[in-house]
Formats: C-alpha cells, structure tokens, sequence
C-alpha cells in the first residue's frame, strides 16, 4: 500500500513540477495573474486523478460482481497496468509468425495520464504567453537579459573608472591628479619621451608642437589607441580610462616647462589652449 501511496504522490509531484516549469520560464515579473494559473493547473490535474480513481475504482466493483473466474485487480495493478485482467489466451492476437506471437496489450493508464497532462500543459502555455501574454517569449526574454546585462557593464565601467572615454574626458588640474599621472608616465613613458617629457623616441610634450593634438581629448586618444605607425603602444588594455585621464592630465602640465636636452619640434604649432577650471570635484566621483 505504501508503494501505491509514494508512487502516485511522484505522479502529482510530477505533473506540479510541469507546472513550475512554466511558471519560471515565465519570470519573476510575470505577476499574481501567473500564479493563479498554476494553481488552477494543479487543481485541475488533481480533479482529474481524483476523477480516474473513481472511475477504476467503478470498473474494479463491477469486476468483482462479475465473472469469477476473471482475475479482481486493484486499482493500482489497472492503472500501472502491472497485469491484465484478461489471460494471455485472450490477449493473444490470431497472427503467427514462425511460432511467434503477439499480445493486445493497450496503452498503460498510467501513460496515458502522462500524455494528457502534457496537452493540459501545452494548452496552458499557449493561452500564458500567446494569449494572455503573462509570460515572457525567448525574444523577449533575451532583450530583457541583454538590457539588464549592458546596465550591469555601465554600472561597472562607470564605479572602475572605464566609462571615460576620450568624448567625455574632462581636463584635471589638481596637484593630486597630476601627481598620480606622473607615477604612471615615468613608469611607462619616461622611456620614450623622458621623465622630464623632453623627448626621446617619442616627441618632445613640453613645447607647442603637437602631432595629434594639443586638446585633452586628443591626447586621451593619442594615449588610449596608441600610434603603432610610430612604435607607440596602445594603453587601453593596460589602463582604465581614469589611468588615462590621469596620464593626460600630466602630459598637459608639461606644457611650458624646461626639459634637460629638448627634442626639436614635431608637428604643428597649436595656439595656447585656455585652461579648463579645476575639476578636482568631478575627479573625486
């Protein structure tokens, strides 16, 4: 009897779980609307085996008052179909092959359980997310996941740093700023253009001549992607756009100064460029 009860409370666990399926698929925002669908899902598979046990329970006490030569099965044995009510003499079809046989065995009720929840399922699914619209389609689904994704990306890039760019960089000119790019540029530059900026293998950055622009845009640009032409690297992968800012920030202060042994000019003369005010404040955020 135990075996009945746990075999058929797997088949109930079996069709909720059907049910929950869709309910996730559905997602979090699918609203009361969904879950009072899976409710009345689960009720009516319920009415339905509540149902089917009534009617094998009529079919086994119309057996019993019957023939007593038949075999009296339980419900249980009917609906796992473990045997037949009928002999394998009746059973056995009139075809022979070479000795061979076979039997009219039908579909297992508890097959066919199966099968019907399935349509009930389906049927469901269809007036959910075609219908009703309570639910989310892939399409869907996969649009919502890439927004929340790229919010997550901006988030990100803009706590570490990354979302300056060289179309949004703003000039620092505070001491502190400068003095975090210096650390960078004598650690990395220093070996092409000096520490002093004068210039090496790279230009000379103290004086007006500028081969890609004197602006702080065009210098976070000339430092992001680099000049491979030239033998310069692109830094993007190395710093974070607040590395790079920083690192124009110290370039533009070496503007006017007196270096050691001076490269000649390169490039084109620039008109002195007004300073933009201290943005110590938007560098603090």
């Amino acid at each position: 009897m135990k075996q009945k009860v746990y075999t058929l409370s797997a088949l109930l666990v079996l069709a909720g779980t059907l049910s929950a399926q869709t309910a996730e698929t559905a997602g979090a925002d699918s609203g009361v609307g969904l879950t009072t669908i899976m409710i009345a899902v689960n009720a009516v598979l319920l009415l339905f085996v509540i149902f089917l046990l009534g009617t094998l329970t009529t079919a086994i006490q119309k057996l019993r008052t019957g023939d007593s030569n038949k075999p009296h099965l339980s419900w249980w044995d009917r609906f796992a179909a473990l045997k037949s009510e009928k002999s394998e003499e009746e059973l056995t079809l009139d075809e022979d092959y070479d000795g061979i046989t076979e039997l009219d065995n039908p579909t297992p009720p508890w097959f066919n359980f199966i099968f019907i929840t399935t349509i009930i399922v389906a049927i469901l699914y269809i007036f959910n997310y075609h219908i009703l619209k309570t639910g989310k389609l892939q399409d869907a689904e996969y649009t919502t996941a890439v927004t929340e994704s790229k919010a997550e990306v901006d988030a990100y890039l803009k706590k570490s740093g990354n979302a300056i760019d060289e179309n949004n960089v703003a000039l620092l000119t505070d001491s502190k700023s400068i003095e975090e790019g210096k650390v960078m540029f004598i650690e990395k530059c220093a070996v092409c253009h000096l520490a002093d900026g004068g210039g090496l293998v790279g230009p000379n950055l103290t004086d007006a001549y500028w081969l890609h622009g004197s602006d702080v845009q065009s210098i976070f640009k000339t430092i992001k992607y680099g000049v491979p032409a030239k033998g310069m690297i692109a830094w993007q992968n190395t710093y974070s756009g607040k590395q790079i800012q920083l690192l124009a920030a110290f370039v533009k202060s070496l503007q006017g100064t007196t270096p050691a042994t001076p490269k000649e000019p390169q490039g084109q003369l620039d008109a002195p460029v007004t300073p933009i005010a201290d943005t110590t404040a938007i560098a603090a955020k």
